[in-house]
């Protein structure tokens, strides 16, 4: 027996000696995740010290009205991003299913967005939304002279501005992800809807759809990631400007934590959005993957 136990240790050596950068991976980001909340309740400033505040720096944080702005932006900003990405991608992706002409380069055009980084996209579309020289002035320029057209110097609207940034640029990745998963059903589902005549869009519906949950799901988690960490479109695009119109939590933690020098603020405001992904994250994976380990 004794033998054995060695023999059992270096069995699979190759995959446990492959998985130990996740493992210290995983053990740094739990790590900072309890260090960045122990020190939410300090009074740190420039730099961390153990001053505790208690809730102090929370209330603070929901006192401020750049953070009420910054959830409300999120929250506009990631309901229309889900609604119309979702939309967008899978109409684009039943119609590329189709065996188009030309398919790989209409394809290629549309991920072609997705290669770009968020600051390019933002400065693109920052030039494309200006009233001076972008949409706005060529549709005057036709003949509209009473066309107006500047969500991102109206404050009231300049997060949908961005909205339109982030919409071109995610939209070919959910288009890719849908047109893996319509491209994994069997052909003969399709026979046998035409055959007992049931119309191609309730074949989507309530057939197709369904089958394809997990490409659902997959996309699902990409984007939300997306949508929690959005930060660096808002900067190149409007700074979080007019005003703090644009503000997102993100930009707020930093600003809070390497412009204004608040750490403690700006820890309080991690941790916020840490349970707020917490709170989505963890009764969907109880529902998703407890629920099959019971069964």
């Amino acid at each position: 027996m004794a033998s054995k136990r060695p023999n059992q240790l270096f069995r699979n050596m190759p995959a446990k000696i492959a998985a130990i950068p996740m493992m210290l991976t995983a053990f740094v980001f739990v790590g900072s995740t309890v260090w960045t909340v122990v020190y939410s309740f300090t009074k740190s400033g420039l730099l961390p010290r153990l001053k505790w505040v208690g809730l102090d720096q929370y209330e603070r944080l929901w006192n401020t009205k750049r953070w009420i702005v910054s959830i409300e932006n999120l929250a506009i900003y990631g309901i229309c991003m889900l609604i119309f990405l979702f939309l967008i991608g899978f109409i684009l992706a039943a119609l590329i299913d189709q065996k188009i002409r030309f398919e790989d380069t209409i394809r290629t055009v549309i991920l072609y967005p997705y290669a770009l980084s968020f600051v390019v996209t933002g400065l693109v579309w920052q030039w494309i939304l200006n009233p001076e020289f972008g949409i706005q002035r060529i549709v005057r320029d036709l003949g509209w002279q009473n066309f107006s057209f500047d969500p991102l110097y109206t404050p009231e609207i300049a997060i949908y501005g961005v909205l339109i940034a982030g919409l071109w640029q995610g939209s070919g990745l959910v288009m890719v992800l849908m047109l893996a998963g319509l491209r994994g059903i069997d052909q003969e589902i399709w026979k046998a809807a035409r055959v007992d005549g049931i119309p191609t869009w309730k074949t989507y519906l309530f057939i197709v759809i369904p089958m394809m949950r997990p490409v659902f799901i997959t996309t699902l988690v990409l984007v939300v990631t997306g949508i929690v960490k959005l930060y660096d479109l808002i900067v190149a695009q409007t700074g979080g400007g007019p005003g703090i119109s644009t503000e997102v939590p993100a930009k707020y933690v930093y600003d809070m934590m390497f412009a204004a020098g608040n750490l403690g603020q700006g820890f309080a405001a991690s941790t916020m959005m840490l349970v707020t992904v917490a709170i989505i994250i963890i009764p969907w994976a109880i529902v998703e993957f407890g629920g099959k380990k019971h069964g």
